[in-house]
């Protein structure tokens, strides 16, 4: 049977989950073709404060990588974005002049931030906080200005706040109304939470409306209605988002402030769905990530042909930590002459709770502090739980009331525990009687629990505590590497040495894998594991790799790659560069770049090109898609500059050349510097070398991206060889003893300095690492090299490069 066509226009949370349901119920209906306008896969939306404050990076965000979208046989085009919709056809336009055909078409086009129409407002260094790209120009932004502003004092505007903050920013937030996060939060709640941020340094405006942004090109303040102004070098619009409506209203699709969608998700054109932001479902669009996904369930069954309940509206409610403070609210908690409420304030603690009646009927709820008790509060909203016959006080727990136990076995099977997901007590129990699951990282892996918002994980361990029984210690959770195994790092590490175990595959089935293929996090895992366990024995597994890795070549975001040569210590020659040359030329490379590596990259390869751009430029490759070594940067040194001391250039080129093609847990760069001015910026990379009178200081863990770190001084070294000797011994201890994708940043952080150079100062450790990393690098073989032998082999790699 033909598969039919279904086209996804968004490539955000609503609408890729929608997909992950309809693959979960029929993984052969379909074949699926996904637009989205920015140039990532699935990332999750709601933790980009996350990546603005420096807690995590943009990977650790996606939902969805690359591979999976490869996996599911799901064509992706990304920075690509639907400009037409011609129903009558059947076929959806992009901008880039790509027609598609469908037989079902989701649009799941999200929302706009709104920018509020006030002179000044297209100034530069004006923004909103919405993507990936919003979060780049502010992190860019901070490093040259000092003074922020925010204008929304929102959970959005207060999730800014706390990461302009972070990024050591002066930052106010104006906002319209008497008190933050009107529309979660009561006023005393509100207050609560003003004064909680307040002592963090937040400086707050409240009732203010601004009337204009001042400047000339570049915004340099604010002026208020009132006639007062605010010095400001940044403004970050949060003042609410707008149901993005244009491509449905200009194909002919029902709009009113979103696009009308009845109770499965349908619009008014037949075959044409809508879910997420963009949607109104009985005059109401959905801003929260929980309903969304109601939807997406009831929209995936429907287009499969399954008979399901109608969505029939859902019950907001929030449950997250703002700057650290725990809110949260659901239902209606708004007071007047029908509605009495319940409250307990406890202001020495910091602790506020509400609970709103309609008679005997709970319809509303507000927690601040302590929210414990909001998953069961929403379940009995849900329900119009009746507690005539309760003494209603009792409802909530005691202020400090060790009551976690009672609270889960009081919990009954179809409460929901996870409330962006609709994940249930009942299904949590389930995986961890049934499947196994033993750690919050295996229950998110079955049942999407704490896969959003992250708010429900302190309660998930504590049912798997609760199913698992008292005898079982979970406090100190070890983490699993993916959904897939109940297994940490250490412990897959620990079998794969003790039962000789020798191929991803092999470890699977040993160790009594959940899923038969395991998935894109956890195979280059193994891959890489098992390589640095036996790495004279162990063949590498190209499909076991990222994409990057397998191409030898960085993906860009319009499908070409970008290749990089190496060039030992950012030193090259007029061969080298002839070579460059002329294969721009020949291939038609749009840009030529140089690298903050000191390297030169080639960007708009062609895919079919690659093999031939390598064997032309028969140059080695400079692995800047690994997980390895990928540059040595260096300043001129002592032979050219009169301040050196040492002979950076030298150096550098000797420490690349011997770490190669090494591979690593994460991506590791160095920099090696002749003096202590660093003109190689030696302090912010994973290695650094600075050149002193008589010797060598070694700096380790730093980092210049989105977790910005200075390096921690290690040791100061004499000889050359006793700086070589230190680093190979200490790459091997991270190669050895850090998780898969962890930058040796956060592996200094974990294992703690002192532990590192405790293990590096006995000499018998030392030397130990020291063979064992001779003898990983001893079977290196410059991936590249073999395409220039024969025009067999340049041939068959072509085959394979165009397969994957």
């Amino acid at each position: 049977m033909d598969k039919k066509r279904l086209v996804l226009v968004g490539n955000g949370m609503a609408g890729v989950r929608a997909i992950e349901e309809i693959l979960s119920i029929s993984r052969d209906q379909f074949e699926i073709t996904i637009f989205g306008s920015e140039p990532y896969p699935n990332y999750n939306r709601i933790l980009l404060s996350k990546v603005l404050q420096g807690d995590t990076s943009v990977e650790d965000i996606t939902l969805n990588d690359w591979d999976w979208y490869k996996e599911n046989g799901i064509t992706l085009y990304t920075g690509e974005s639907i400009t037409k919709i011609e129903t009558g056809r059947k076929v959806v336009i992009s901008d880039s002049g790509r027609t598609v055909r469908y037989d079902d078409l989701i649009v799941a086009a999200g929302s706009n931030p709104f920018i509020l129409p006030i002179p000044g407002a297209d100034k530069e260094g004006v923004t909103a906080f919405r993507d990936i790209q919003d979060t780049e120009k502010m992190l860019l932004a901070s490093k040259k200005y000092k003074k922020a502003a925010v204008i929304g004092g929102g959970l959005l505007g207060l999730e800014a706040a706390r990461g302009l903050l972070n990024l050591g920013m002066d930052v106010s937030v104006i906002h319209i109304e008497s008190y933050l996060m009107e529309r979660q939060l009561d006023m005393t709640a509100g207050k609560m939470l003003q004064k909680e941020l307040e002592a963090q340094g937040m400086n707050f405006l409240l009732e203010k409306h601004t009337e204009s942004i001042i400047g000339n090109d570049r915004v340099e303040g604010l002026k208020f209605k009132d006639g007062s102004t605010l010095d400001v070098d940044i403004v970050v619009m949060a003042v609410g988002v707008r149901p993005n409506t244009s491509l449905a209203k200009e194909s002919g699709i029902e709009v009113n402030r979103g696009i009308v969608v009845n109770d499965y998700m349908q619009t008014n054109i037949p075959h044409v769905y809508a879910v997420g932001e963009c949607a109104e479902h009985n005059g109401i669009p959905y801003g929260l990530v929980a309903p969304l996904y109601e939807q997406g369930k009831v929209l995936a069954k429907h287009v499969c042909g399954i008979e399901t309940a109608p969505y029939k509206g859902s019950v907001l409610s929030t449950q997250l930590k703002v700057s650290g403070v725990e809110v949260f609210s659901a239902g209606d908690f708004s007071e007047d002459d029908e509605k009495k409420a319940l409250k307990v304030y406890d202001e020495q603690d910091g602790v506020y709770k509400k609970i709103v009646f309609r008679g005997n009927t709970i319809v509303g709820a507000v927690l601040f502090g302590d929210t414990q008790e909001g998953n069961r509060l929403f379940a009995m909203i849900q329900k119009q739980a009746d507690v005539s016959d309760t003494a209603k006080i009792s409802i909530l727990q005691p202020i400090g009331q060790e009551a976690t136990e009672s609270l889960v076995a009081s919990m009954d099977r179809d409460e929901i525990v996870c409330g962006c997901n609709g994940v249930s007590k009942g299904a949590i129990v389930d995986a961890v009687q049934s499947q196994g699951c033993t750690t919050v990282d295996a229950v998110k892996g079955c049942t999407n629990a704490s896969r959003s918002c992250g708010g429900c994980k302190p309660l998930v361990a504590d049912l798997i505590q609760y199913t698992l029984g008292s005898d079982v210690d979970i406090d100190g959770e070890k983490e699993a590497i993916c959904g897939c195994t109940t297994l940490s790092r250490d412990e897959i590490v620990e079998e794969i040495r003790s039962k000789g175990l020798t191929h991803t595959k092999e470890v699977m089935n040993v160790l009594g894998w959940g899923t038969e293929e395991g998935c894109s996090k956890c195979r280059p895992a193994l891959n890489y594991y098992l390589g640095m366990v036996n790495p004279t024995e162990y063949k590498d597994e190209k499909e076991s790799r990222f994409v990057n890795e397998r191409m030898h070549a960085n993906i860009q975001k319009d499908g070409t790659y970008s290749v990089v040569p190496r060039m030992y210590g950012g030193v090259t020659n007029a061969d080298d560069l002839r070579k460059i040359a002329d294969v721009v030329d020949k291939y038609e490379i749009p840009l030529v770049k140089v690298t903050g590596g000191q390297r030169i990259d080639l960007l708009g390869v062609k895919k079919e090109d690659l093999p031939k751009v390598w064997s032309d430029l028969d140059m080695p490759s400079g692995y800047a898609y690994g997980k390895s070594l990928r540059t040595v940067k260096t300043c001129v040194g002592e032979q050219f500059c009169r301040f050196g001391t040492q002979d950076s250039l030298g150096m550098g080129i000797a420490l690349e050349k011997k770490f190669e093609g090494l591979q690593t847990p994460h991506k590791v760069k160095m920099a090696v510097s002749a003096c202590p001015r660093s003109c190689a910026e030696s302090g912010f990379k994973d290695i650094g070398f600075i050149g002193i009178d008589g010797g060598w200081e070694i700096y380790v863990g730093g980092n210049g991206g989105n977790h910005i770190r200075g390096g921690d001084l290690l040791y100061k070294v004499k000889s050359d060889q006793e700086l070589m000797e230190v680093t190979s011994a200490y790459l091997q201890y991270y190669r050895e003893t850090a998780n898969y994708l962890e930058r040796t940043s956060f592996w200094v952080e974990r294992m703690g300095l002192d532990h590192i150079k405790t293990v590096l100062d006995d000499k018998d450790k030392r030397r130990e690492l020291n063979e064992r990393m001779d003898e990983t690098l001893s079977v290196y073989k410059d991936p590249w090299k073999e395409i220039i032998q024969d025009d067999q082999t340049k041939r068959e790699l072509f085959e394979e490069l165009v397969r994957s």
